[in-house]
């Protein structure tokens, strides 16, 4: 059983004691936080914060906050080990430009749903129609004709099923 980041009855220091090598006390701020047997927490925190700030933050904060600050700084510390110009921002900047790029993905895809579901439908009445561009038929198989789900909706933002899974194609 675990008690303060130590083994129950032993002496073994934290993660943050060994570190800095020093002895590990009984009222250790650091040893709830950074077990021993997680050396790697402690020291990128160490790295990018340093310990006199870290426990100088610790002591600041009454004991039931401490644990998510602790994550919080591991978590910027293991950002900025990784970028040190830009940590989590840098982080939080790639994905808002994946979450654009997939967007856009998506708006394009449901594009060419409702023109392959218009030139179906007018192909189905009699009309003649063109058919449309090569670039959009590039799944479909050459002769064949794309058949719609009848009760699909590509006008709703947020659809939780693939676009694709909606399209069937009959030879």
């Amino acid at each position: 059983m675990r008690e303060s980041g130590r083994k129950h009855g032993s002496a073994s220091p934290c993660a943050a004691c060994k570190l800095l090598r020093r002895r590990c006390s009984q009222d250790c701020v650091f040893a709830p936080y950074f077990p021993a047997d997680e050396p790697w927490k402690f020291a990128n925190v160490h790295k990018v914060f340093g310990a006199s700030n870290v426990n100088k933050m610790l002591q600041d904060l009454p004991v039931e906050r401490r644990g998510d600050a602790v994550s919080s700084m591991v978590y910027e510390a293991n950002a900025r080990v990784r970028d040190p110009v830009y940590g989590c921002v840098g982080a939080i900047s790639s994905l808002q430009r994946q979450v654009d790029q997939l967007q856009t993905q998506l708006a394009l895809a449901q594009a060419e749903v409702v023109h392959l579901r218009t030139w179906y439908d007018t192909s189905v009445s009699g009309v003649v129609a063109s058919p449309p561009s090569k670039s959009s038929l590039s799944a479909v198989e050459p002769g064949s004709k794309p058949l719609f789900l009848l009760d699909m909706v590509v006008d709703q933002p947020c659809i939780t099923e693939s676009m694709w899974s909606l399209l069937v194609i009959r030879p």
